[in-house]
């Protein structure tokens, strides 16, 4: 199969959940553009409980993601399969960590508005 017949498998399945994704990206691109108008800055914001927590979401990636493919963790038996399971797991984490650093800092008063 070539890769434009693989984009194109993944255009037709991506297709419903369209409007899920933008409105994701919109929100997301939202929460970090009010967070920088309020002087956000990810390399001087320092937020742990953030980074705790986006550590937590991702971990229970490892519970979930086969739970969603109609799996268990009984079925990961090969190299591949733990490969492809913790890039979920870290691809969660790094979301997490999107979404949960710049509202920490709106949510903290430690900024001036």
């Amino acid at each position: 199969m070539t890769i434009t017949g693989s984009v194109t498998i993944l255009m037709f399945a991506l297709a419903p959940y369209i409007w899920f994704i933008v409105t994701g990206v919109v929100m997301v691109v939202g929460l970090h553009l009010l967070a920088y108008l309020r002087g956000y800055q990810i390399a001087h914001h320092r937020s742990l409980f953030a980074i705790l927590l986006a550590a937590l979401v991702g971990l229970t990636a490892f519970v979930w993601v086969p739970w969603l493919t109609h799996s268990t963790l009984g079925y990961v038996a090969t190299v591949f399969d733990w490969v492809a399971l913790t890039g979920a797991a870290i691809a969660t984490f790094v979301v997490a960590l999107i979404v949960l650093h710049p509202l920490s800092y709106l949510i903290s008063d430690r900024h001036t508005d």
